[in-house]
């Protein structure tokens, strides 16, 4: 892998993982409606996913994971219906006046987790950059163990800051609204986008 290769890799990537899709939708909502409440778990679920189909997409299996297409269907539904499960539970939250060390909504961490793993595996977004961009950077036939971690650690890197830094917007455009009908409108707005991530999920 040359130098040239590996740069292109990480400007692609950031691009892919910044650019609008229903992982940004959920961070940015998720942000919105519970602040930065275990935001170190929701954060590390979308890069242990990500970590999982680089895994299988380096690996060569992307074949199996299409000959076991409804392994990967069952995990799809899975992760949409836990989003339909938050943005019932923000809905139906009670419109008070915000306040910023309230801990209103909190999640477990293998809840906050799982939110974030479960779309991502339910995504093929991940997985079709990975193939489409991996042969332009490596033989994957001749893929050695030591560029394998290389580019697995340069996906955390990438994806961790840029997933904070999203939640650390809506968090501090979250801030901005304390009336308690405008914490009804953002908790509305943030439902609706968990729900519209979910359904999009669903019926992708």
């Amino acid at each position: 892998m040359t130098l040239s290769g590996f740069a292109l890799y990480i400007s692609v990537y950031f691009a892919a993982v910044a650019s609008p899709g229903p992982g940004i939708a959920l961070v940015l909502a998720r942000a919105m409606g519970k602040g930065l409440d275990r935001v170190g778990w929701f954060v590390a679920g979308f890069a242990l996913g990500d970590t999982v189909l680089f895994v299988l997409a380096a690996s060569g299996l992307a074949i199996i994971a299409q000959t076991f297409e409804d392994v990967f269907l069952i995990i799809r539904y899975l992760g949409a219906a836990y989003l339909i499960y938050l943005a019932v539970k923000i809905w139906r939250a009670p419109a008070t006046a915000i306040d910023i060390t309230a801990e209103t909504l909190r999640e477990t961490p293998v809840q906050a987790f799982l939110s974030s793993f479960l779309l991502t595996l339910g995504n093929p977004k991940p997985i079709m950059f990975f193939l489409s961009i991996m042969p332009l950077v490596v033989d994957l036939k001749s893929l050695t163990a030591e560029t394998f971690l290389i580019l697995g650690l340069a996906n955390i890197v990438v994806i961790v800051p840029v997933m904070l830094a999203y939640a650390l917007l809506a968090d501090r455009t979250r801030r901005l609204f304390r009336s308690p009908e405008a914490v009804r409108r953002i908790n509305r707005t943030t439902a609706g986008v968990m729900a519209g991530t979910a359904l999009v999920m669903a019926t992708r």
